[in-house]
């Protein structure tokens, strides 16, 4: 059982890293930002009851985000300016910001864990919402708007439960 203070304080992490990445993307500080969350990463890591398993979560989030962005990447929906190393793959940034989303899975959205539904919903409205906030904040460019929400809702909505299952079952393995 997480205490209410380890939720609050994995929601405030990931926060400021999700803010690190966003607005060093957007003001040219992509790879200090990445840097930023990647360090949350590692502090989770080392201070997880098992590491090994923690990390395992989030290289899955990490190769799982790396593939769904450079699919919407190479759509031409939405376009990222900084941190891309190969036209029509994701930025670091942006894969960063899925291994930080890995850090909740076991924390502070660790009740959705066993109501795979719910977490679909929050993927569903709050993946698209995510970006949203991203690109008014000048991280990226939703070329066309409507497709690309609905492309990031549709991947959101199977990314998130899938996600929560993996580390559902990396615990009781």
């Amino acid at each position: 059982m997480r205490t209410p203070v380890a939720m609050a304080a994995n929601i405030l992490l990931f926060q400021t890293g999700w803010f690190a990445c966003v607005l060093g993307a957007a003001h040219g500080y992509a790879l200090e930002g990445s840097l930023v969350a990647l360090a949350i990463v590692a502090a989770h890591i080392a201070l997880a009851a098992r590491p090994g398993r923690e990390f395992a979560l989030v290289a899955a989030a990490a190769a799982t985000g790396a593939v769904a962005d450079s699919l919407l990447a190479s759509s031409g929906w939405l376009r990222y300016d900084a941190g891309v190393l190969l036209e029509g793959t994701a930025p670091y940034w942006i894969v960063a910001m899925w291994a930080l989303f890995a850090i909740t899975l076991n924390v502070s959205m660790r009740a959705l864990r066993d109501r795979l539904w719910l977490g679909a919903l929050l993927g569903l409205v709050g993946g698209p919402a995510a970006y949203y906030a991203g690109a008014n904040l000048g991280a990226l460019t939703l070329v066309q708007l409507l497709p690309a929400l609905a492309a990031l809702a549709a991947v959101w909505a199977l990314a998130t439960p899938l996600l929560l299952s993996l580390a559902l079952r990396l615990e009781r393995s």
